[in-house]
């Protein structure tokens, strides 16, 4: 669309066939118009998921066992097993729950040492550079950045000292890394996986 800014109602009319013509005054109203009703996307990015009482007895009882039948869990909480798949459903959608899995013992699978590795990374390096160098490591199991002087810091487990020595080597060697400190976890007191929302 060909808008001519002429003075009053007239102007000349452009040449050539198919080009539509408007005065000053027109294009005015229709960009108006189009400023009223136009709405930009919203690039404020996902909103966090709010659960009511409902939901959070079902994702904690998920959370406990996420082998437990609808049925079951629709006993707990009053509801008929299809209105509990509906919400379930729901809230994958909405991205509440992002998958289910299962708990396993590192030690069972050979993972015998565990410990934390802090970070203390090179200048300008993003969230996004940390990720991408530690991806590629199976013994990382988790990674953070955090508060304090360090930047990150990385669950690592391992099979035993020299493993997890040779993993920590070569995580301080990674080019945006400038040193690292770790300890080691003596005996795991508590992990909890499915407590519920806070008070």
């Amino acid at each position: 669309m060909r808008c001519a800014a002429g003075s009053g109602r007239g102007g000349a009319r452009p040449d050539g066939p198919g080009v539509l013509y408007f005065g000053y005054r027109m294009c005015r109203a229709v960009f108006r118009t189009w400023c009223r009703t136009y709405r930009p996307h919203d690039r404020s990015g996902p909103r966090a998921v709010r659960l009511n009482e409902l939901d959070e007895r079902i994702v904690r009882a998920l959370a406990e066992d996420a082998r437990r039948s609808y049925a079951d869990i629709g006993a707990e909480v009053g509801l008929s097993a299809p209105a509990v798949k509906r919400r379930v459903d729901r809230l994958r959608e909405q991205g509440a729950i992002t998958g289910f899995t299962v708990r396993v013992d590192p030690a069972v699978l050979g993972w015998e040492t565990e410990g934390f590795v802090e970070m203390y990374c090179r200048h300008k390096t993003s969230p996004q550079d940390i990720r991408r160098g530690l991806a590629r490591y199976p013994e990382v199991a988790s990674a953070s950045t955090v508060t304090g002087d360090a930047d990150a810091i990385v669950q690592v487990f391992a099979s035993d000292m020299r493993h997890f020595e040779r993993v920590l080597e070569r995580i301080a060697g990674e080019p945006f890394v400038e040193r690292t400190r770790s300890v080691l976890v003596l005996s795991p007191l508590l992990r909890r996986y499915g407590s519920g929302s806070p008070a």
